[in-house]
């Protein structure tokens, strides 16, 4: 069987056999060389008998010191095989102080010391000679590492390069060409850089030039026989990503982008681990500003609780509170496959860390009395809840058991115990809300709001923004099944258009939102410009290197039950004002009416059993501004399957 070692060039035998002993004995022999140049330079290689006599006693002294110097500065420290730039400022430095030692004896010694005093310029010489010549055979040793390496990799892989450009010719894409070239199993030949930087044309890096612009792209292609592009900008915008797409298509080549500068920063991956542009590349934000200091004199040191820990936001949550280094982190989770990928995960990247699953339901008073009294969080993340709008629709009764009820049960448990904080993540679907999915999560925003009210030692905030990318049941992997099964890609109407933020950069937000939002306020994220589904459809089906609508399809299959052409963040009662952090803002949102507590109780037993009907009717009461049917009977119409834009 093939191992991991296996997978590694044989070291050479000059590789395997040079030991330190030799290294010594190189190094003194460049010492040596260099003292001896530095003499004949000196004397233009022809020294005078009393002189080669003082250089004979000098030679021993000097390069002690030298060779002392070495030692000292940890030059042996270094493997030679990755000897770089920050190692030469090393060398310099040691160069430098070797020669005060000897300066000193030049100018401060005594005449009977003469013999010892080594001539200005050779000291000078010297210096540059002996250091020069450490780096020298260091760096060469590292070239011939390198080739024998590559020649290896290139052998071992067998495949034919292939011909790429890389697109970007900043440090991201030298890092790219970088490791390209010290590689020769990447199966890729680069042909040279691209980059609009007009200043940057015809140089050379890592021996490829900068051959132009993007518009040259697709005369450089022909040129060529490049087939690939890669794009090389390791923080690029949404907009620029989506022209250079756009421009690579035109020419007929196929994209790939290095891995974002937040995975390569955390290690995960490798930036020459070249991935297929995706569709959250195009919609892509920029990155969180996180205030890490705030978030972590709220969360570092503390018993932490996520309720919904399985789900897409509450698997996350528990990944960067993680981080922040609680004592203790309990995930709460009904699901028990969910909840066991997600333990395994934050212990398998966290050994020895004190996380806890716990299987219970946030509707259930008594577990969860049980587990709050038992390990006494101080923070609660209550990310449980039912967002399928359609699906709700059809199942009234769990969306209020779970999003009222299991709100409005945990929540009061915290301010009862009097935990510390209670953070609960809410939806843009809640602001007017049109479907009971909406309404449910506007009346857990009243719920917090109430208890607020009641409880001064829990400080209770709700966290509002819109769809996340990629969490389980939204657009973008319907879509991609959709189009991976040939089509056709549904779509519920033209001007349909969401709200869009990445799971980790919606989980980062929540956690300083919590942080800073004061008792009863709603903090409200900005999620940017709203997405046209229609453009999100067309460019998943072109990143897929298909055509739309004449290689896949796409239909319009109208607005199901509940849902709106576009949603809202705020109210228009409501008045918005900016935080400490520029991407979170607060909401003044309407409070609860005097007869909240009472319609609240009537509704929570009209889900149970159910009573569509009445259901419909509280939630109007409770939210006067809800734009949803009344009846059962005005929200039936479209499959919930139909098309994917419904989640949180």
């Amino acid at each position: 069987m093939e191992t991991a070692a296996n997978l590694e060039p044989r070291e050479p035998f000059w590789e395997r056999h040079l030991r330190r002993e030799i290294q010594y004995i190189l190094d003194i022999g460049v010492l040596l060389a260099a003292f001896s140049m530095a003499y004949l330079l000196r004397f233009d290689f022809a020294i005078p008998d009393d002189q080669l006599q003082r250089a004979l006693v000098q030679a021993p002294v000097v390069l002690l010191l030298q060779f002392c110097l070495i030692l000292l500065t940890g030059i042996y420290r270094f493997v030679w095989r990755y000897v770089g730039m920050a190692e030469i400022w090393v060398f310099a430095r040691a160069g430098f102080f070797s020669t005060l030692p000897v300066l000193a004896i030049r100018l401060f010694a005594p005449e009977r010391f003469e013999l010892w005093r080594v001539p200005l310029s050779i000291i000078l010489l010297d210096a540059v000679f002996a250091f020069g010549g450490l780096l020298a055979i260091r760096v060469l040793r590292r070239s011939m590492y390198e080739r024998y390496e590559r020649e290896w990799r290139h052998r071992s892989s067998g495949d034919k390069h292939e011909p790429v450009i890389l697109v970007g010719a900043g440090r991201a894409g030298v890092a790219v060409m970088r490791e390209i070239s010290g590689r020769g199993d990447t199966g890729l030949d680069v042909v040279g850089f691209v980059d609009d930087d007009r200043m940057k044309h015809g140089t050379t890096i890592h021996g490829k030039r900068v051959l132009g612009g993007l518009v040259d792209l697709r005369a450089l292609a022909a040129q060529h026989h490049v087939k690939q592009a890669i794009i090389t900008i390791a923080a690029a915008r949404a907009a620029t990503i989506r022209a250079i797409v756009k421009t690579c298509e035109a020419a007929g080549l196929r994209v790939r982008i290095i891995p974002g500068l937040y995975e390569i920063l955390q290690g995960k991956i490798s930036i020459s681990r070249f991935r297929d542009v995706e569709i959250e590349d195009l919609l892509g934000r920029e990155p969180v500003a996180l205030d890490t200091e705030r978030v972590a004199r709220f969360l570092s040191g503390r018993t932490v609780m996520i309720s919904g820990a399985g789900g897409s936001i509450g698997a996350e949550l528990c990944r960067q509170t993680a981080r922040f280094k609680p004592r203790r982190l309990l995930l709460f989770e009904r699901a028990e496959g969910a909840l066991f990928e997600i333990h395994r995960e934050i212990l398998g990247e966290r050994p020895g860390f004190d996380v806890l699953p716990v299987v219970g339901d946030v509707a259930d008073d008594a577990r969860v009395r049980e587990v709050l009294t038992r390990f006494r969080p101080e923070v609660i993340l209550h990310a449980a809840a039912h967002k399928h709008v359609p699906m709700m629709e059809s199942n009234p009764g769990e969306a209020i058991k779970n999003n009222v009820t299991g709100t409005r049960c945990i929540a009061h448990l915290a301010g009862e115990l009097g935990i510390e904080a209670f953070v609960m993540i809410s939806t843009d679907k809640a602001v007017r809300p049109s479907s009971i999915m909406g309404a449910s999560k506007r009346t857990a925003e009243l719920i917090c709001q109430d208890l607020a009210g009641q409880f001064d030692t829990t400080r209770y905030v709700a966290v509002r923004f819109g769809n996340v990318m990629g969490s389980a049941g939204s657009v973008v992997p319907i879509f991609r099944r959709q189009i991976a099964a040939g089509g056709p890609v549904t779509v519920t109407h033209r001007d349909a258009m969401r709200y869009f933020m990445t799971i980790p950069e919606a989980s980062q937000l929540v956690l300083e939102a919590g942080a800073i939002g004061a008792s009863g306020e709603v903090m409200i994220l900005d999620m940017g410009r709203p997405i046209r589904i229609l453009e999100l459809a067309q460019d998943m089906i072109s990143l897929s290197g298909y055509k739309p609508y004449d290689e896949i399809a796409i239909e319009f299959v109208g607005l199901r039950p509940g849902e709106k052409l576009s949603e809202e963040l705020e109210l228009s009662g409501e008045r918005i004002a900016p935080t400490l952090h520029p991407k979170i803002l607060v909401g003044t949102v309407q409070r609860p009416t005097p007869e909240f507590r009472e319609l609240l109780a009537e509704l929570e037993r009209a889900s149970q059993p159910l009573d569509e009907t009445r259901i419909r009717q509280l939630l109007c009461r409770l939210i006067p501004e809800a734009q949803m049917a009344s009846t059962p009977r005005e929200s039936r119409g479209a499959s919930p399957a139909a098309a994917g834009e419904q989640l949180n």
